[in-house]
């Protein structure tokens, strides 16, 4: 709705001052550390009106107009100095929420960052001609019953005991029955009360049911759902449970595909009241919902719930303050378990939502790998030497006579992504730049390309090793473009698909029997489930120098044999590794729960998060070398260590890298430090730019 407005004065000295609250806070959009703070503003009479708290503004800042959003209007001001005119609001529509304005400042400071950058993150860029449009009237508040009061910050969450015979059944409670806690948590949601889980999904779970059940229990209780998946497939997925659950008109899907104008004007529609439910991926973590009752993120380990932009927030972290600050309720789900998460249950912040060990019997597939038993070494003596061994073969044969599909999983895309040294195993490299040599694909003769550097792209047509001198290449990895290629030789008949790997991703294919082939992230759902998952290339997951290996290729591996029908009706998964490794073992007794408590207890006993909190500090050796000596003197300090060059960097530039941790107690001291030294350094205009980030996702 418009706001009258009082006619302009023409000139800035016949302004008058508004009668009441004439002193703006505005947070200019300024993203300098040093500046990292609200400044005041005269409010002007014939903007009185207009200039409500969150609508966007333009003041003067530095003689130049900057955007802002007005945080909040008061009658004095602590500045001593004469204060600037307000000179325009941009737009009535009041778009920053005091509660999403606090919550971006809290992310701020917990990732050392600048509000202006969170700010950004949160808010779209406006759309006038969609603002204009007539909104729809919001959802009647007689359809809600009461909100509950919000729980106190020191509040203790209640915790989440299992149901018993006593007890009324929840609605929506036919999935959730299946584990101990899961009636309770819904009881807990339908109540209003700020409950913390994180949820172990069985296999085969139909986990957007199961969100859709929780979001249901919420809406019922006349508050709102924010449920958070990694890509656009999960988001149509869970949307339309969602929308069948509760109504076309309820729920939304919200995320940053959609274009500036219908993003926009999805987003409005949140903060205007009119859904009550959203479903997103990362960009959607500071939708305006109003009366948050749940908080939920699923696979939380997905690199694509890290943000890559400035401060570089990760999605689990910003609900676990959102939930924090709203009173709402957290939910935490996935096949696998990350470190983070097991850190919530360790820590008693958070309950698990597991289900009984007979329960995951039944519902999990048989997974084999690779030496697992004498028997298997004699009937297969080329068994670790294979890509594909015996025991794969005989999955997918049984797989196929039973008429149900075979889901392949592939870690790499492309034809032969990386080529070594046929005679000695070296990686073979471009002779221009070092880098590694491949086959992304074939020519479109069909015939196979000639290598090329996937760095520079040159082709190198007459490979000659530099260590021994051999012409001859091999494989690598083999691809996903590649593996189809085998596959279709060794099943003559079968129909081979491909998802991912530059191929189209698909959503689902047929239950009929054929062949998957598709990258992690990429594997379609089958009715009825799959009869056999194959985990090829094991090695390239495991072999990563990266501290969450071990975790990542869990998660992906989960991910895939999750979709294999229960072990009973014949399920099998085959993971091409071997049978040692503490990551296969826990694959093949289905145990995510004891691998992440393990994983969070190795990274306690050398010191990496999230046992601890550590910030990644990268830039040249002379801006480095600034900020660390602007930390307290009893941080811990590793490294710096320079950066391996990179195409486009310039060769006469040193880039280093340090790491800095600290406990976790101290985690807030450690991020005010960096921000501090960040802003030291803004207000010398400091040439060289620093970039700090708090609990990398990659440490390697």
């Amino acid at each position: 709705m418009t706001r009258p407005v009082t006619r302009r004065r023409s000139s800035r000295g016949e302004w008058r001052l508004a009668a009441t609250l004439p002193v703006a806070r505005v947070a200019v959009d300024v993203a300098l550390a040093h500046l990292d703070r609200p400044f005041d503003y005269r409010v002007p009479e014939h903007l009185d009106a207009a200039a409500a708290p969150g609508v966007r503004l333009r003041v003067r800042f530095a003689g130049r107009l900057v955007d802002g959003f007005l945080l909040e209007r008061v009658a004095e001001s602590g500045h001593d100095g004469a204060l600037a005119w307000v000179e325009k609001v941009v737009s009535p529509e009041p778009v920053l929420t005091g509660e999403v304005a606090a919550l971006c400042r809290a992310v701020a400071d917990r990732y050392a960052g600048v509000l202006a950058d969170v700010l950004r993150l949160a808010v779209p860029p406006r759309h006038a001609r969609v603002e204009a449009e007539v909104p729809v009237p919001p959802l009647e508040a007689a359809m809600a019953p009461a909100v509950p009061p919000k729980p106190a910050a020191t509040e203790l969450v209640p915790p989440l005991e299992a149901a018993g015979p006593g007890r009324d059944a929840p609605p929506f409670d036919e999935g959730w029955g299946r584990y101990p806690r899961g009636p309770a948590l819904l009881e807990a949601l339908a109540g209003g009360r700020a409950a913390h889980a994180v949820w172990q999904a069985l296999p085969g779970e139909e986990w957007a049911q199961r969100l859709a059940d929780a979001a249901s229990a919420t809406a019922a209780a006349g508050r709102g759902a924010l449920l958070l998946v990694p890509d656009q497939r999960d988001v149509t997925a869970l949307h339309d449970v969602c929308a069948a659950r509760l109504g076309a008109g309820a729920v939304l899907a919200l995320t940053a595909e959609l274009g500036p104008a219908e993003r926009y004007r999805r987003w409005l529609a949140v903060r205007r009241g009119q859904v009550r439910v959203v479903v997103g991926t990362r960009s959607a973590v500071f939708a305006p919902v109003e009366r948050l009752g749940l908080l939920a993120v699923w696979d939380d380990g997905d690199d694509l719930h890290a943000e890559p932009r400035a401060p570089y927030p990760h999605v689990r972290d910003v609900l676990m303050l959102r939930a924090h600050t709203a009173g709402a309720a957290l939910l935490v789900g996935g096949y696998a378990r990350t470190a983070e998460a097991q850190l919530l249950v360790e820590s008693g912040w958070a309950r698990e939502v597991v289900a009984e060990r007979a329960t995951v019997r039944a519902a999990a597939p048989r997974v084999t790998a690779l030496g697992e038993s004498d028997e298997q070494l004699v009937r297969d003596p080329d068994l670790r030497a294979a890509r594909l061994p015996g025991v794969a073969f005989e999955a997918v044969r049984a797989a196929l006579a039973a008429g149900r599909p075979v889901l392949v999983q592939v870690p790499r895309s492309g034809y032969l992504p990386w080529l070594v040294c046929a005679a000695c195993r070296e990686t073979a490299r471009c002779r221009h730049c070092a880098g590694p040599l491949g086959l992304p694909g074939r020519g479109g003769g069909g015939e196979v390309s000639a290598p090329s550097c996937r760095w520079c792209g040159r082709v190198e047509p007459a490979f000659r090793c530099s260590g021994c001198g051999s012409r001859r290449l091999r494989a690598g990895v083999v691809g996903s473009g590649r593996t189809t290629e085998e596959l279709g030789r060794a099943f003559p008949g079968v129909t081979v698909r491909a998802s991912g790997g530059g191929a189209p991703v698909l959503a689902a294919v047929a239950g009929r029997p054929e062949l998957v082939v598709a990258t992690p992230g990429a594997e379609p759902t089958a009715p009825g489930g799959y009869g056999a998952a194959l985990l090829l290339d094991g090695w390239a997951l495991l072999t990563r120098p990266d501290l969450r290996v071990a975790e990542e290729a869990l998660r992906r591996w989960f991910g895939a044999a999750a979709l294999v029908v229960p072990a009973a009706v014949g399920g099998r998964v085959v993971v091409v590794a071997e049978a040692g490794l503490p990551g296969v073992q826990a694959l093949v007794r289905w145990d995510p729960v004891g691998h992440a408590a393990t994983e969070l207890a190795g990274r306690a006993e050398v010191g990496f998060p999230p046992a601890v909190r550590m910030a990644a500090v990268e830039g040249t050796a002379a801006a480095v070398a600034d900020v660390l000596s602007a930390l307290p003197v009893d941080v811990e300090v590793l490294g710096p260590v320079e950066l391996d060059d990179r195409p486009g960097d310039d060769p006469d530039v040193v880039r280093e890298r340090a790491l800095v941790r600290v406990p976790r107690a101290q985690g807030r001291v450690l991020a005010a430090a960096l921000a501090a030294a960040q802003a030291v350094r803004t207000a010398r205009k400091a040439p060289d730019p620093v970039r700090v980030r708090l609990d990398p996702v990659e440490i390697g």
